[in-house]
């Protein structure tokens, strides 16, 4: 069960490129919610019934979710630490809204087998529009696809303003 957010959740709301694709993830799967934030996709998942390790820097937005059954919350600097899942495995991986190229080859080798990465991120051209500007965290055209080229099926893409 997971419990109520505090009140200065302000959006929990699911992206919806997470919520449709949420129902690939195997049943009963882990999932790594990376770079969570406030959690938005690791609750959605807690609620499909996963067990689900909730990954951020800063883990006050997460932290009523301490002793719901099924979260594991990790605080870790994803730059500057160690890769805080090491020799783990999950049947869902998440990354909304972050983008750090050199946790690439992590994130694959911490997907099994048949798991499901759903990645969702800012890209060449949100400069336009707001934050983020620096491309170190905006995604070139087709490079996530070069990334995971060979490793995985791709069953959706997407590259352009929502």
């Amino acid at each position: 069960m997971v419990s109520n957010p505090p009140a200065h959740h302000e959006e929990l709301t699911p992206s919806p490129w997470v919520e449709r694709f949420a129902p690939l993830v195997p049943a009963n799967g882990a999932v790594l919610d990376l770079a969570c934030g406030d959690g938005r996709h690791g609750r959605l998942f807690l609620r499909r019934g996963h067990a689900v390790t909730l990954v951020d820097r800063d883990p006050a937005g997460i932290s009523d979710l301490g002793g719901t059954a099924h979260a594991e919350l990790v605080a870790a600097d994803l730059e500057a630490g160690p890769w805080p899942c090491e020799g783990r495995q999950f049947a869902g991986i998440v990354v909304v809204n972050y983008l750090h190229r050199p946790l690439f080859r992590h994130i694959l080798a911490a997907l099994e087998p048949a798991g499901v990465l759903i990645y969702e991120t800012f890209a060449v051209g949100n400069e336009a529009l707001g934050r983020p500007q620096n491309p170190d965290f905006l995604l070139q055209p087709g490079e996530l696809l070069d990334v995971v080229r060979g490793t995985l099926r791709v069953v959706a893409y997407e590259h352009g303003r929502v």
